[in-house]
């Protein structure tokens, strides 16, 4: 599915958080979404996945406007994996990864075969179907966003908006989630903070700095060591690995790059 936006801006109380920003994201493209905090990168994820409506601009998906479109509509199309889903319950981890079912469910009936089915799919590919009848209330932070994770799956949608889903996750399942998503079928928008990843993992990256979308492009032409200081204010070295994808080095805030370090 494409996923566009035009000139999208929205506002809390008379104050932009989002400006003007236009991107467009092809079918099964996996785009990183990376500023700073405050940037912008959140605000700009809950207007795509209809959860705030934009003071103007148009999101449209496969080149449809959304704008009224229903929440039921719009959860057919997407899952947002939010930074903090909050959930804290005694339901059993299948059950919490079984809301994703219920844009599909009529209100008073209960999972069936193939919403179980689809369940245990997506368990088993953030590894958790050993925790399939664990309390929630047992999970670890990972093992939460991973469940978490597993219910945007389970919800079979076209596009995934994911915010930071990396928090909480130690190195190799923050690997393994990456490889996920970029080993799927639906386009996918993910707001990282690590950058050598968001390079190493997405076919484009999105750049947003005091909610402006201020680059777009291939991972290289985006990550510069000029845009760096200019937008997250660090001294940063880009290296390429063995693909030649950007490694970014840092070697530390930019007022105190500055300074000389004394010796030891």
């Amino acid at each position: 599915m494409r996923i566009t936006v035009e000139e999208l801006s929205w506002s809390v109380a008379g104050t932009p958080v989002v400006r003007e920003v236009s991107a467009d994201i092809a079918p099964g493209e996996t785009v990183g979404l990376l500023g700073p905090n405050g940037s912008g990168k959140s605000s700009l994820l809950r207007c795509l996945a209809g959860l705030r409506a934009p003071d103007a601009g148009t999101v449209r998906y496969d080149g449809e406007c959304v704008r009224d479109w229903s929440a039921r509509r719009i959860a057919r199309h997407v899952a947002f994996v939010e930074q903090d889903s909050g959930a804290d319950s005694d339901l059993r981890v299948a059950d919490v990864v079984g809301l994703g079912r219920t844009p599909f469910r009529d209100r008073w009936r209960g999972p069936d075969t193939t919403d179980r089915a689809v369940v245990a799919a997506a368990l088993e590919r953030v590894g958790l179907t050993a925790l399939a009848d664990r309390s929630w209330k047992a999970l670890s932070g990972g093992e939460r966003q991973r469940a978490h994770i597993a219910r945007a799956l389970a919800q079979q949608p076209y596009g995934l908006l994911l915010d930071e889903p990396t928090n909480h996750l130690d190195v190799k399942h923050q690997l393994e989630l990456m490889q996920l998503l970029t080993g799927t079928e639906q386009t996918v928008l993910v707001a990282l903070h690590d950058l050598s990843l968001a390079a190493r993992y997405c076919d484009r990256l999105l750049l947003l700095h005091h909610g402006r979308l201020v680059a777009s492009g291939t991972p290289a032409a985006v990550l510069t060591a000029e845009r760096l200081a200019e937008v997250f204010e660090v001294d940063a070295e880009l290296t390429t690995d063995a693909l030649g994808r950007p490694v970014v080095t840092y070697r530390g805030p930019l007022d105190a790059a500055a300074t000389p370090q004394p010796s030891l």
